[in-house]
């Protein structure tokens, strides 16, 4: 495995390389990202992870500050997981006008209008962020294909879009939701939990299998459905961002509760954020 800080480095090693398979990751990895590149390689000889904390896409300083940077443990474990190239360059790469302060990044991609719901409601500039560092790596990396994690099912989202509207010759494939036992998604951010908080934190999964439920069988009920799970969690300690149910294809609210749709939640428990989602399907009425 060969460890790459600099862009024309990685252009000359990726030169003479048929098909490119690409992970992109903001390190401190966990099985989630292994489970992508398990994926990764099933599609092409060649894979390339990325390690890049991102500041575009931060909305709080603190934030980006505090991200956990665990490069040599990552690249420990992506040895072991057959890894071709670990990319990790320095803000400077990403960001040629980067003067230590500003990123001085004049130049933005616009999301779709999704981008202001859900997630970005409460993050604004957040996805215009992801979306803008995802297509600095499609340049850099040129992959045939490339794996995103379905918990952050609306950045899938947005990256497809992102893929179609910009004539990016690239297949992107969603890879399944990593779960703990008791079906905490895993999250880089659940390593903030004790013990006890980590089996509390499940609360948010349960809290989605049940609008589920709730919606099969009374499925002209959601805004409630969603009011009701939302008051739940909030009695439990959470500070609930949202719950919602949208279409699976569009990430609208669905007009009826029938064909393919996703719950999705986000929610912070002592001052850890998570999210998560389910996907489901709903039976048309009889």
């Amino acid at each position: 495995m060969q460890i790459i800080h600099h862009s024309h480095e990685l252009t000359t090693r990726l030169r003479r390389e048929k098909r490119v398979a690409f992970v992109p990751t903001m390190g401190n990895l966990h099985a989630g990202h292994l489970h992508l590149v398990d994926i990764a390689k099933q599609h092409a000889d060649c894979v390339v992870v990325s390690i890049f904390v991102n500041p575009l896409q931060f909305n709080v300083k603190q934030d980006l500050e505090q991200y956990p940077r665990t490069l040599e443990a990552d690249c420990e474990k992506l040895k072991k997981a057959g890894v071709s190239v670990v990319f990790a360059p320095a803000v400077e790469e990403m960001y040629p006008g980067f003067d230590g302060e500003s990123l001085n990044q004049s130049m933005m991609i616009t999301p779709p209008p999704i981008a202001a719901e859900l997630c970005g409601e409460s993050r604004p500039g957040h996805f215009a962020g992801v979306a803008t560092v995802v297509a600095k790596f499609f340049n850099l990396v040129r992959p045939n294909v490339a794996i995103f994690g379905k918990k952050d099912f609306q950045q899938l989202f947005i990256i497809r879009k992102l893929v179609n509207q910009f004539n990016f010759p690239i297949d992107i494939i969603a890879g399944d939701i990593v779960r703990e036992p008791g079906g905490l998604a895993m999250s880089s951010r659940n390593s903030h939990f004790s013990a006890e908080e980590k089996a509390k934190a499940q609360g948010l999964h349960l809290a989605l299998r049940e609008v589920i439920e709730a919606v099969k069988l009374n499925p002209k009920g959601l805004t409630a459905i969603e009011q009701k799970a939302t008051a739940a969690l909030t009695s439990k300690g959470w500070d609930v961002d949202y719950i919602s149910v949208r279409s699976a294809v569009t990430l609208k609210p669905p007009p009826i509760m029938q064909g393919d749709l996703v719950v999705l939640g986000a929610a912070t428990l002592n001052k850890v954020r998570l999210i998560d989602n389910i996907e489901f399907c709903a039976k048309p009425l009889n």
